[in-house]
């Protein structure tokens, strides 16, 4: 289904700058896009994020209603395929298609919506495993619907054990201690999204890790390695109304991995990280362009893919991350069928890259019975977390802007300036989609 997942490890992050104009920054557009239009017209996909691309809140941006009037023709099909990848996940991808069907006007069926968790169907190891959920929303319809058969909640947890969540005075047992429910022991944890009362869901968790999965008890060794922890949406901040960025799910992780440092001295270990910047998510979202592709009638295999964001930290960082993947398994096939070997590398399962710090590998399977797109190009807009009348990028591409010589990616991803310079800079997402059906000798009337 997927190629390999490739979990690169502790990077600080800041992007190398380029110019900006209204349109694009690349000054390379001109002599390619007569390129595309002296050959055959390919064949590529297009990957939306949603928060700061096509809405703000519950605010569509205007530009976006316009771009997909012009993405889908008379009868209401797209010209091209087209998936949505956002890190959120406080919902069902029924009930997200439903809002961007709603805000677009346009049809959006399920299956062109990529949430943070939607990959974790692919993660079948952990389905039988009793998995401690936290997030909000339908938390428990989406481990279902992603495949987790034993669920159980903070709340439930929180009623099993009502002498755990003491912080806030008015939810502390006033009478005679109930006796507690009996729970099966955790065997793993399932971060969603960030929770709404975060120090009853940072405590519990806290609690479950420190007692392997049997919060009820005392604590009386450290128990090291931890039992799994799979953790989606990574985003330290994200862009709604307000004028400046929210908290995000990253937020609550830096909180969580501090006080699991600070109470033990280790490190919180991840067994996967999942949602946008990680190759995983991207591998998951090809996987449906294709299926997009089947739908609209194409023979040929999608040559290229393009997925417009407005954060650099993780759409740029994960649509550069995602093409230098590509490439490298472009290069692996072609090494195999230079090979006299009968056997094709990319068969076998292969395995994520893991630090010193031994944060978990992640195997996806992997194979040749498709051909993957040549590439993926990053498109930045400035319409959310990116504004470029509040950070302007360098001239100098090896200097950082200000604010970004502070951390804001994950702690276990590996820095590379290079995956932080976006292939093009936009004011809005109909400028990114006419970039991208000019250059691709496509027309959009």
């Amino acid at each position: 289904m997927a190629e390999m997942f490739s979990l690169w490890n502790m990077f600080r992050i800041g992007w190398r700058g380029v110019k900006l104009s209204r349109r694009v920054t690349n000054a390379a557009v001109s002599a390619q896009t007569q390129r595309r239009y002296s050959t055959e017209c390919s064949l590529f996909g297009l990957l939306f994020d949603i928060d700061g691309v096509l809405v703000r809140g519950r605010t569509p941006i205007p530009a976006a209603k316009q771009c997909f009037r012009n993405l889908v023709d008379g009868d209401g099909k797209y010209r091209v395929p087209v998936v949505f990848v956002t890190n959120a996940g406080n919902s069902l991808r029924e009930t997200k298609a439903e809002q961007l069907s709603h805000l677009l006007e346009v049809e959006v069926s399920p299956d062109q919506v990529v949430l943070s968790h939607s990959p974790l169907r692919v993660f079948t190891q952990f389905h039988d495993l009793c998995v401690l959920v936290s997030g909000q929303g339908p938390v428990v319809e989406v481990a279902h619907n992603v495949g987790f058969k034993n669920v159980v909640t903070i709340d439930m947890l929180r009623e099993a054990n009502p002498l755990l969540d003491v912080v806030d005075h008015n939810r502390r047992p006033k009478h005679l201690i109930p006796p507690s429910m009996d729970l099966p022991p955790i065997d793993a944890v399932v971060l969603f999204g960030e929770p709404i009362r975060w120090e009853t869901n940072l405590q519990l968790i806290t609690d479950v890790l420190l007692t392997n999965g049997r919060p009820g008890n005392p604590v009386t060794s450290l128990h090291y390695p931890h039992i799994p922890v799979l953790a989606c949406n990574m985003d330290l901040l994200w862009m709604a109304e307000a004028k400046n960025p929210r908290f995000g799910h990253g937020m609550f992780l830096v909180c969580l991995e501090s006080i699991y440092k600070k109470i033990t001295g280790c490190e919180l270990k991840y067994e996967a990280l999942i949602g946008k910047p990680s190759v995983v998510t991207y591998n998951y979202a090809e996987l449906l362009i294709r299926k997009q592709a089947e739908k609209l009638g194409w023979t040929r295999p999608v040559e290229r893919l393009y997925a417009i964001g407005d954060n650099p930290m993780a759409d740029i960082y994960g649509a550069n991350l995602y093409n230098r993947y590509l490439k490298a398994m472009h290069r692996t096939r072609v090494q195999a069928q230079g090979s006299s070997s009968s056997q094709v590398p990319g068969d076998q399962q292969c395995e994520a890259s893991d630090d010193a710090k031994g944060s978990g590998r992640v195997m996806v399977g992997g194979s040749f019975d498709h051909r993957l797109p040549e590439g993926c190009s990053s498109i930045l807009v400035c319409t959310g977390v990116y504004n470029r009348d509040h950070q302007d990028l360098p001239s100098d591409p090896e200097q950082t802007v200000t604010e970004q010589r502070i951390f804001h990616g994950h702690r276990d991803f590996r820095f590379d300036p290079s995956l932080t310079q976006p292939s093009f800079i936009v004011h809005d997402v109909r400028d990114g989609v006419e970039l991208v059906f000019q250059r691709e000798g496509w027309s959009l009337q």
